[in-house]
């Protein structure tokens, strides 16, 4: 019993950072219809804001998020607005170009640190807590509870700000919103931003947990992106969700199968749920054809 608990554990919080990195991917999805390679080097790039800000200022990664997020924010929504805007016709090139980001990126911080390994202390990450017997990271509770709080808050700024709402009909029909006097180019951008900033948001609460190198995105955005069509395209509960599932059946399966084997059977997983349910746990059926449909 106390092995369950031990493994029920594990995948809740591993499935609790899954989420975190996931949200905002799907936010990008869900609204500019772009499969967004480089979304693991945004988390990559919060870490090591992290460590800079503790580097020269000295200060927790958790008060280094007052400076991170805001300039991931500017940094995603001027590679929407430089780049993805004049590829927004060619939705393959806007792949490509992602994918571009993502080597840039990594080959740019592994130049400017010469494949150093770093780490970043943290007054929460060197405590635990324990948990009807099951000692538990500190670190790992605050990743679960700000997936929580990101995915609740992204949820409400969608449906009950005008903002929000603007979002939503660009994500529903971006030539319909246009007419109604929305203005497309923006929310794009903001889009983009916001979903920069929430893997901002990731990589400084996981940059204590984690050593930090320019490849790590990496090991992020394959399971981000089973967490994305798991859950549903587009959809920030199906986000939410589809972490869980993906953290607790790679627990499972590290645990009473092989470690080696957990990938396999986590992308088992993920093409039964395609074969019955192509549109994901909670997304919408066709949502992931309209958005190309529309920009063709």
């Amino acid at each position: 019993m106390t092995d369950l608990a031990n493994v029920l554990a594990v995948g809740i919080l591993l499935g609790g950072t899954y989420a975190l990195v996931s949200v905002g991917l799907n936010l990008i999805f869900g609204v500019i219809r772009v499969v967004n390679f480089a979304q693991g080097e945004f988390v990559m790039l919060g870490m090591y804001g992290a460590y800079a800000v503790y580097a020269v200022l000295g200060l927790d990664p958790l008060v280094a998020l007052l400076i991170v997020l805001p300039a991931l924010f500017v940094l995603g929504a001027a590679i929407q607005r430089l780049v993805l805007a004049r590829l927004r016709t060619e939705p393959t090139m806007q792949i490509f170009a992602t994918f571009g980001l993502l080597m840039l990126i990594e080959n740019a911080v592994l130049a400017a640190t010469r494949g150093t390994a770093y780490s970043v202390p943290s007054v929460v990450a060197q405590a635990s807590l324990s948990v009807t017997g099951v000692q538990v990271g500190a670190s790992r509770l605050l990743a679960l509870a700000a997936a929580t709080l990101a995915a609740a808050g992204l949820g409400l700024f969608l449906r009950r700000t005008m903002l929000g709402r603007a979002i939503r009909a660009v994500a529903q029909d971006s030539a319909a919103a246009r007419l109604m006097g929305v203005n497309v180019e923006r929310i794009y951008w903001l889009t983009f931003g916001i979903g920069t900033a929430l893997a901002g948001l990731a990589g400084c609460l996981l940059a204590p947990i984690y050593t930090l190198s320019p490849q790590i995105g990496t090991s992020f955005i394959l399971p981000a992106f089973a967490v994305v069509v798991l859950g549903g395209l587009g959809s920030v509960l199906g986000a939410y969700v589809g972490g869980f599932i993906v953290g607790l059946t790679e627990a499972f399966a590290g645990y009473y199968l092989d470690p080696a084997l957990k990938h396999a059977v986590l992308f088992a997983v993920f093409i039964g749920v395609l074969i019955v349910r192509p549109s994901g746990l909670f997304g919408q059926v066709g949502a992931e054809e309209v958005g190309l449909r529309e920009q063709s």
